[in-house]
Order: structure tokens, then sequence, then C-alpha cells
């Protein structure tokens, strides 16, 4: 098949999203078919520029967005949806192909549009919450406690509040497009002929909050990590300074939302005598800085480090400590400490019990307080260390290696082509 991948992000920068993209790629290019890619680039010129990675080639469509609240948000949304549409209708024109998959939020509506327009089937992948929530993340607040029961009036109003600071009353007006403009992404987002949904949460969510999108057209599919590629680069020594022997580990983004003011507190409370390493960088950081301090524990700070970094230091971690507390849709870390066999500890929340079954694959709790008892339950067992992250490493072999999770989106991809085949045959008759 002839497959046109529309994605935010793609390598060599990008996060989660775009690595989860490119493995797809890698994949599908790996089963046989042929594979191209486009990248809207908010920001840059107007116009195309051909990148290439790993021997894809990728189209970049530069595009306004100017920096300005709000602003920003029309220009990456229903403007660039209008100008992406028209350029994938005219590139599906002089390059057919077979599948559109649309990746993430900013690419999602118009691949479909697109695919529409030139009768070639529409694939939606859903990463997080971009369909029933403005913000994509469910909260009320940034500090992350506050889960979003609907998106109505009265609740936009809350979450605008924190978000907008001393311009919470101007940024009331902005209401009435915040719920158009999230109302369009679920209409658009209902003509897709699948749509995938990472976890088992974002499907759920799905299904209550945007009711436009059937349920018989979702699927669970999890975002597909290749192991191999990671087990071997997780041999190689990491450039950070680590401690010799064992250490706890969290790494990711240090916010709010990720519950990492309560780390130290986690270990205080475990009395872990293991240090914390914590690697990533964020708005969090000063203050859990101020709190490690304060407790005289051994914590170490790397800042930010890149993606093959992240998995050497996860490789030689003890423990990994989860402490987020919002609805994680599925954490790509997650998944990588365990393909490494890395204990975790982890909040419940979100879809992270598609990775993490309570006492098999590791230890899941649903207070702070219960996260430090698990933390200490595995620093004084090792016989329970072990047998969580040998389980953990059998479930990522089966149900996130690359190879599993691309040949399952692969068996969409050959039902839809072949339903649009036998209407083509119908309508000829």
């Amino acid at each position: 098949m002839k497959i046109l991948l529309v994605t935010d992000a793609f390598p060599p920068i990008c996060g989660g999203s775009g690595w989860s993209t490119y493995e797809l790629a890698r994949g599908l290019r790996a089963r046989g078919h042929l594979v191209s890619v486009v990248q809207p680039r908010p920001g840059r010129a107007e116009g195309v520029r051909d990148t290439e990675y790993d021997g894809f080639v990728v189209r970049e469509l530069g595009a306004p967005a100017p920096n300005l609240p709000y602003v920003r948000n029309y220009f990456k949304s229903e403007k660039l949806t209008r100008a992406l549409t028209s350029f994938l209708v005219d590139l599906l024109r002089r390059e057919p192909a077979d599948i559109v998959h649309g990746q993430h939020v900013m690419t999602t509506i118009a691949s479909i549009e697109a695919a529409h327009v030139q009768g070639v089937p529409a694939v939606a992948t859903v990463r997080d919450y971009w369909p029933v929530c403005y913000w994509s993340d469910l909260l009320h607040t940034r500090e992350g406690l506050a889960l979003c029961p609907a998106c109505t009036p009265a609740n936009m109003a809350r979450c605008l509040a924190p978000r907008a600071g001393a311009m919470w009353p101007l940024a009331l007006t902005m209401i009435p497009y915040m719920r158009a403009n999230l109302r369009g992404k679920r209409e658009g987002l209902a003509r897709a002929d699948a749509v995938i949904a990472v976890s088992h949460r974002i499907a759920e969510d799905l299904v209550v909050r945007a009711p436009e999108v059937e349920d018989a057209r979702v699927h669970v599919i999890p975002n597909p990590v290749n192991v191999a590629a990671l087990r071997a680069l997780a041999q190689e020594t990491p450039s950070t300074s680590v401690p010799s022997g064992p250490y706890a580990l969290y790494l990711g983004k240090l916010a709010p939302n990720k519950g990492t003011r309560h780390l130290v507190p986690v270990i205080e409370r475990a009395d872990l005598d293991w240090p914390l390493v914590i690697a990533g960088s964020g708005p969090g950081r000063d203050a859990v800085e101020r709190d490690a301090v304060a407790s005289g524990r051994p914590v170490q700070f790397t800042g930010w480090v890149d993606r093959d970094e992240a998995a050497r230091l996860l490789a030689r971690a003890s423990m990994l400590v989860f402490p987020s507390r919002g609805p994680e849709s599925l954490s790509r870390v997650l998944i990588e400490a365990s393909a490494l066999g890395v204990p975790i500890a982890a909040m419940d929340t979100g879809g992270t019990r598609d990775i993490i079954e309570p006492g098999v694959t590791g230890l899941l709790s649903s207070s702070p307080e219960g996260l430090a008892d698990d933390v200490r339950r595995l620093r004084q067992d090792e016989a329970l260390r072990a047998r969580l992250g040998a389980a953990a490493r059998a479930k990522v072999e089966r149900d996130f290696d690359a190879p599993a999770v691309v040949a399952r989106i692969e068996q969409i991809y050959m039902t839809l082509r072949a339903l649009r085949a036998e209407r083509n045959r119908s309508v000829s008759r």
C-alpha cells in the first residue's frame, strides 16, 4: 500500500508523538509498504521544504503563527487546517495514496477532510485529550489536581482563570471560540473511517465526551516502541554522572500536573536510603530543588536529557518513581522503563493501567502516601523488584513492541482498503 502519514512531529527533533510516528513509518516500510510523510511547521515562512530522516522524505509545510495568546491558537488550528487540507488534496491528486493517517491535533482534521475529497480511507490516531478538551489535558488547574468533568462554559471559565492570569476577565470572551473549536474537532474526527486511541482511557473519554465519534470505529492500539533498539541503546554508558550504586529515578517534565512536588516528600516518607536522580526540567524545578535542600537527602538534578541518554539512565536505575497526578494518556516513560525491566512505583492515573498491571508488572497507588509505601516496598524487597521487572519486560514485548503494534494498524488499513474497493465496485455496477 501507499500510505501518507500526516504528523505534527517527526525526528530528529520531537517528543513521544514524533518517535511513535517514526516507529509506525519504519514498521510499515519493513512490511513492504510505501510511506510518505507530511509535517506542518507553524511559525516558519510559508512554502514547502523537503527534509530527510532515515530514508523518509518529510515534506514540511510552513505556516504563519503569530506569538500572541489565542491568536496563535487560531493560526495553528482553524487557519492551519484549511491550508493543510488544500495542500494535502493537491498532493493526493499528484501522488495517490491508499490510506491517509493523521497523527495528532494539528494534522488529523485536515488529513480526514483531504482524504474524503480524494475518496481515500482516513485513519486518525488520538494520543491525548484534544478532541474533548481545548487544553488537551482535562485539568481545571495548573496544579493538576482537579479533573474537569465536562467542557461546559462554566468549566471553561474555571480553567481559563489560572492560565490567563491578570487577563482572565478579557479571556472569558474567548469561550465561544473555544467551544466552536472543540466542536469542530469532534465533528471532524467523527468523519474518520477508523480512530485509533492509544489507551483504553482515551477511548472511554472519546465515547463519553465525544458522542459524535461512533464506538464501533474506535480501536485501542498503543504507541509502538522499538524494544530491541531501546535495549541496545541502554547498553551504552551514560554521559551523565550517576551514582555508582542503586538509585531511584524520576524521568520527565518537572511540572505540577506531573506530581513532581510530591517527589521529595515521597522519598522522605519511604525513608529511601538510595539517591534520587531527577532527569528533566520544567516550571516546577525550583520548588523541587527547595524541597530537596530542606530534606537533606541525596537528590541529583541532571536537567533535561535527550532520548538516548534517558534510555541509559533508565537502564541503570533500581526503580522508577512516577508521581503524575494528571490523566496520563499513555506514558512512553513507563513503557520504556518496563521494556528495560525497571521496577515501577506509579500513581494510578489515565491510561497507566494499560501498561502496569498492579502487583504484576508494577505497583500502583491512588495517593502520594500510597506511592511512598510502594517505594518502600520496592526498596526492601529485591525479589519483588526482580519479579515485577521480568513481568514488565514480557508485557512490553507482547503488547507494545513495534512489529506487533504495526501489524495491528496494518490490519485496519487493509480492512478499510477492501471496504472502499467493494463500495467502488458497487457504485460502478
